[in-house]
């Protein structure tokens, strides 16, 4: 089995793949905490969207670079979601579906009139295997960029994650800093989309945080389980899309639910034994 899996990586696409998958699991697992802790997940899901509809639709005029064009539609939308979900006059889960379904039916109907029907699977579902090496510096460099922001504002993240109104009571600008992490998930769904297309992304955020919290209880704990859990769970699913020839997007998904499954017995079971 090993002698196989080394084999498997001796393919320049599959070790593309490994690194581009490694990275936007960092990212994706870094972020996810906080975005599951303060009430965001949808945001993730709304965003992955837009992503596609701004995907497709500057591959439809002919953009020879439809990810670089994606990257200020989306950090736009990331704002504007944000500022529905802190306006409590407005209903932020409603806004956000309309913006998703809207632009995830503008991306379909630009694919299908400019006959980009042949991409719009990679767009829907990914395609990390087709990475070339463009691909891998764009995602590698915008990912450092993540990475190395999230650590900066580790501390504030972590304050408006846990209790922003005693943030705001201790001079910390809690909205400089939700948008700081809503930029950062825009960046990581613009990156991920090519690993798990708009359908999947999000799922590559909530599920290693949701198994991280089952299994820990501090925030630096949490952090640090969910980006292992979710590098080794995008592996074993790349390693198993290999193998079956299964869609490598629904394989790593179907890891993190297998993950998710266990996490949530171990955690009934020390539950259990806590009262006997």
């Amino acid at each position: 089995m090993i002698n196989e899996i080394i084999e498997m990586f001796q393919n320049d696409f599959m070790i593309r793949a490994l690194i581009g998958g490694i990275l936007v699991s960092l990212c994706a697992s870094l972020l996810g905490v906080s975005l599951v802790l303060k009430r965001y997940s949808m945001i993730g899901d709304g965003l992955s969207h837009v992503g596609f509809g701004a995907l497709a639709v500057a591959s439809a005029i002919g953009s020879a670079a439809p990810l670089q064009i994606a990257i200020p539609v989306v950090v736009a939308a990331a704002f504007f979601l944000l500022r529905l979900s802190e306006n409590s006059k407005v209903k932020g889960d409603a806004a956000i579906a309309l913006i998703s379904t809207g632009a995830l039916a503008i991306g379909i109907t630009a694919a299908s009139v400019t006959g980009l029907n042949t991409d719009i699977n990679s767009y829907l579902f990914g395609s990390i295997i087709a990475m070339d090496s463009t691909d891998l510096i764009f995602c590698s460099v915008l990912s450092f960029i993540i990475i190395v922001l999230f650590v900066f504002f580790y501390n504030k993240i972590f304050a408006v994650t846990f209790d922003e109104n005693f943030a705001k009571a201790t001079g910390t600008k809690a909205g400089i800093y939700n948008m700081i992490i809503a930029l950062l998930t825009a960046l990581t769904i613009v990156v991920g989309m090519k690993m798990m297309g708009s359908m999947l992304i999000s799922s590559l955020i909530i599920f290693p945080a949701v198994i991280s919290m089952r299994l820990c209880s501090r925030f630096k704990t949490v952090i640090i389980t969910s980006a292992i859990v979710s590098v080794l769970c995008f592996i074993i699913g790349l390693i198993v899309s290999y193998y079956y020839s299964a869609p490598t997007g629904a394989s790593i998904v179907i890891v993190n639910l297998i993950v998710l499954v266990l996490a949530v017995i171990i955690s009934r079971f020390r539950i259990r034994k806590g009262k006997i």
